[in-house]
């Protein structure tokens, strides 16, 4: 005997704004814009150089003739915006290479700004990948010097300026860096160039595959006293507000997935653009859960990248820009 379902009462049937994919795509309140989405690169010393990452498959270290073909495929797919990182050829305990006008980013600006002017370079600004400690910051005694530092990220934001760089986006979470970078970039004639900065920046574990990617894990201690500790979310309103008043034109929440809460509450709180940073951890789970076939790859990214925007994220840097582009997947 087939027991059918009685008749509903009520008048409200949220189903029927489900019943096909055309009601499902007008009634959606979340819709993805794929030029709100910027491409991670990783630039090296060398000729002729290409180095697949392990832990983050379709993701490589590249000399600057093979960053050039990169972003050119890239711009051809519609990616017009990237971030980039320099892996330098030497370090030193001040990271003097990240200010070197010969620098592997310096360089690498001038050839994207003569090769390919129609895209937007934004570039990171810290020392991490350039000391010899692998700290963000000066270092003495196993402490990590915060004043000090300032001038020496003001210098490299400044040597990113003038090698072509569109927006200067320092990563270090030193208090008050962003108030120096500004007035640094200011007296340089720079005054109409945007900050974005790393604002909320948690000590995560997710950031593991960059590390290995960038040569950048330090080699004492760990960043937890100065990247925020993943329990608060209050401190990231105050961290958001001081870099604001500071000169930061637009926030970044890092990393999303795990801090979607404080994206939501960071929209809330301000009135200029938020960046979610889609980590390098959170793309090597989507591509090893793929690999292993538990899930689908395309449903997954389309997810997550979906859940950052209606969080609240204006823009977003991830490593799946590129297989969303040339793979249509929005």
């Amino acid at each position: 005997m087939n027991m059918q379902e009685p008749p509903m009462t009520q008048n409200q049937r949220p189903r029927r704004n489900r019943a096909s994919y055309l009601i499902r795509d007008l009634v959606a309140e979340t819709i993805v814009d794929r030029r709100k989405l910027i491409m991670p690169h990783f630039v090296l010393e060398g000729k002729n150089i290409r180095e697949p990452i392990a832990s983050m498959p379709g993701i490589s270290r590249v000399s600057i003739e093979n960053l050039l073909k990169d972003i050119e495929a890239d711009h051809k797919t519609g990616i017009d915006k990237i971030l980039l990182f320099g892996i330098p050829e030497k370090k030193d305990e001040d990271g003097s290479g990240a200010y070197d006008r010969n620098g592997i980013v310096q360089k690498a600006l001038r050839e994207i700004k003569k090769h390919l002017p129609g895209v937007l370079v934004i570039t990171d600004v810290c020392l991490c990948e350039y000391t010899s400690h692998g700290h963000c910051g000066m270092v003495d005694g196993g402490n990590i010097l915060n004043d000090p530092t300032l001038e020496i990220l003001s210098r490299v934001a400044l040597s990113h300026a003038e090698s072509g760089s569109d927006m200067i986006a320092p990563s270090d979470m030193m208090d008050g860096r962003v108030g120096a970078i500004r007035a640094t970039l200011d007296a340089g004639g720079f005054d109409d160039l945007p900050i974005l900065a790393y604002s909320a920046k948690y000590a995560s574990a997710f950031y593991g595959p960059f590390r290995e990617a960038a040569g950048s894990a330090p080699q004492f201690g760990d960043r937890s006293s100065y990247q925020m500790d993943s329990r608060n979310s209050r401190e990231a309103e105050k961290e958001i507000l001081l870099d604001i008043a500071e000169g930061a034109d637009i926030v970044m929440v890092k990393p999303a997935l795990s801090y979607l809460d404080v994206i939501y509450r960071t929209r809330n709180l301000v009135n200029v653009p938020v960046c979610a940073y889609n980590v390098s951890g959170e793309y090597s789970m989507v591509k090893a859960m793929a690999k292993l076939g538990f899930s689908d790859e395309v449903r997954l990214t389309k997810e997550i990248i979906t859940s950052i925007f209606r969080a609240g994220a204006d823009m977003i840097i991830s490593y799946h820009t590129r297989d969303i582009f040339r793979n249509n997947w929005f």
